[in-house]
């Protein structure tokens, strides 16, 4: 065989294993591309699945059956977007993970079910309720809901092995109490005490820098002081009394018992508890905050008594609240003009932010900007649940505001169980200003704070020097060296500069003469009761009545509600959760794997908290309107 023939061979036999490997790869391509057309088709229809599920569900509710409050998670002025691929999944096999549970939603599922005919009654099963001490006024609100529910004739019955100090607050409204017989009801009222850490970094050599300006500013106590100030205790000591007060009001009145009963089973629980035989159960029982103490089997067998049977005969006739929310649609949008609803819960940070997690200015910003260029949109409620934040964004989001009463739209500022800092930074430019009696507000005032560690680093034998060509170039250095004086003064002065634009907005927003603004602020938090005495609220009242406001501002009668949301599509919303579902499963989400340590989940809570406030302080002039004092 000649070597041109042999090359020939050869050449056949290379070209034909590339077009094997080409045929090959062609068919991968197909392949992939077949799978990845089959997945998104699956997540569309998916996603479809769910929107369809949310514009037309079917919930079948037996005749007189009860409707079931059990929420898992934290209560919440505005819950943060579920994604609908792992809504569909948990829903599919029972999972109940805690959440977040948005207490408009509890309240509109109370309203509809007490003019609903086939609900009989209420059950309330507490028990994965979250309910933070400074949201007592969202529990309020929700009390009121349940008590007009009770006025209807409808029963409630409230069930649980144990009750927390703010579930009893809940469960004190149901005509029926049950406890289980090894249970408790703890109630111990409010305080506010912190961690005091001057000496701490005066032993690790640490310098903290405060710049503030304000008597009652007690946010950077903890790095100045080992103790609370007395201004602090003062001012914190003034609204818990009145949050206390209330509590006491509202179990007393539902429950029938003497004034007086709460104050003496809270500051003489030993003594109680010693008449009881060392039993909490009995102790709450012999209180009158309970009715009956039983197990969880016999508590099954009452709710059957009361409600019926189901079709399987192993417990009552029910409705979950989740089923029977997605069956509601009141929050149609008619052919009546439009009263907007804006929310901005949590920190005000600068940019964006996703519903739920915390007010971006830029995002709220947007809302209202699309509030004011809808012709059908005839007023604007503000509702504000925040500690405030960045003074950047609180100003970003007031523009907005003022340019919606420019375009001759009322503004009403709805203040939820928060409203401090920056949260009455963007309260002030309302027309008006509502406030439930338990808000808690003002906190008027602004703050720096910064550390540096030369001492730290000098005692380890660490310096900083050098050269710059201005006098801020010393600045590259702060950290490892000290804060230059010069910049301690530029950092002072925008301080001082932020708090008098502050006391000049809520003068202007109030009418209020300067001087008299500055006396009631110093960055002191005030409650909404006291507020409204000084002016800095006009009207105590909800949300239902502060929509009321802006409809009589706007001089309108009949009105449908429309709440501004940024919405996304269920598709959209399913692929934003992608990357948090793939990093949980291949293991990547540290603080949760941590947290399924029991040993590790108080520090892995308290390392991803300390995180997300970090990256809250966002201010591109790192000035804050915030009141961590009030969190």
């Amino acid at each position: 065989m000649s070597e041109e023939s042999g090359f020939s061979v050869w050449g056949f036999i290379k070209g034909f294993g590339k077009l094997i490997i080409g045929l090959l790869l062609l068919l991968q391509g197909l392949i992939g591309l077949v799978v990845l057309l089959l997945f998104v088709g699956v997540l569309v229809s998916v996603a479809n699945g769910v929107a369809g599920k949310a514009e037309k569900p079917q919930v079948s509710i037996p005749a007189e059956a009860a409707l079931v409050i059990n929420p898992n998670g934290v209560l919440v002025e505005q819950a943060a977007a579920v994604d609908p691929f792992e809504a569909l999944i948990e829903e599919a096999y029972g999972i109940d993970q805690p959440t977040q549970i948005e207490v408009h939603d509890l309240v509109r599922v109370v309203r509809k079910a007490k003019d609903d005919d086939r609900i009989k009654g209420i059950v309330l099963d507490l028990g994965n309720l979250q309910i933070p001490s400074f949201s007592a006024s969202k529990a309020h609100y929700l009390s009121s809901e349940l008590m007009k529910f009770r006025e209807s004739g409808k029963k409630i019955i409230a069930i649980g092995d144990y009750y927390s100090q703010d579930q009893y607050l809940l469960a004190s409204v149901a005509d029926e109490i049950h406890m289980n017989d090894y249970g408790n009801v703890v109630i111990y009222g409010y305080g506010r005490y912190g961690v005091y850490l001057k000496s701490f970094l005066e032993k690790l050599k640490i310098t903290g820098h405060v710049f503030r300006v304000g008597t009652f500013k007690s946010a950077v106590e903890p790095y100045l002081r080992d103790d609370m100030s007395p201004e602090a205790k003062e001012a914190n000591r003034a609204f818990l009394d009145v949050l206390w007060r209330e509590y006491k009001r509202s179990v007393e009145q539902a429950r029938g018992l003497n004034e007086g009963a709460i104050d003496n089973y809270a500051n003489n629980l030993g003594d109680v508890l010693r008449s009881s035989n060392g039993s909490f159960a009995h102790a709450a029982l012999n209180s009158g905050l309970v009715d009956k103490l039983n197990t969880r089997a016999e508590q099954r067998e009452i709710l059957m008594n009361e409600f019926g049977k189901n079709k399987e005969g192993k417990s009552f006739k029910q409705v979950n609240f989740r089923r029977y929310l997605s069956s509601l649609d009141d929050r149609k949008d008619g052919a009546n003009p439009n009263i907007a609803v804006v929310t901005a819960s949590g920190a005000i940070v600068d940019g964006q932010a996703p519903v739920g997690e915390a007010a971006g200015g830029d995002t709220i910003a947007a809302l209202l900007r699309k509030a004011r260029e809808d012709e059908n949109v005839k007023a604007v409620v503000l509702r504000v649940d925040s500690p405030g934040g960045s003074a950047f964004a609180s100003d970003i989001i007031r523009d907005e505001l003022l340019a919606i009463k420019a375009s001759g739209k009322p503004v009403v500022a709805s203040m939820g169980s928060m409203a401090a800092s920056g949260g009455y930074w963007i309260s002030a430019a309302a027309d008006e200003i509502w406030a439930a009696p338990t808000t808690v507000t003002g906190s008027i005032g602004i703050f720096g704070f910064l550390t540096t560690f030369e001492n730290a680093a000098g005692h380890w034998g660490v310096y900083t020097d050098g050269v710059g060509t201005t006098e801020l170039a010393p600045m590259m250095a702060m950290g490892i060296g000290p804060l230059p004086d010069n910049i301690a003064d530029i950092i002072q002065q925008s301080v001082e500069h932020g708090y008098d634009r502050f006391l000049t907005i809520v003068s202007e927003g109030r009418g209020l003469d300067k001087e008299y603004i500055d006396s009631i602020a110093q960055g002191r938090v005030w409650i909404g009761e006291t507020a409204t005495e000084l002016r800095l609220v006009d009207n105590i009242g909800g949300l239902d009545e502060s929509v009321a406001a802006a409809a009589r501002l706007a001089k309108i009668e009949k009105y449908d509600v429309v709440e501004m949301i940024e919405k996304k599509t269920p598709f959209e919303q399913l692929l934003s959760g992608l990357s948090a579902q793939t990093a949980a499963f291949v293991g990547a989400d540290t603080v949760s794997s941590l947290r399924k340590t029991p040993a590790l989940a108080k520090i892995a809570g308290m390392v991803e908290e300390q995180i997300e406030l970090f990256g809250e302080f966002n201010d591109p002039n790192a000035v804050y309107a915030r009141c961590l004092a009030c969190e």
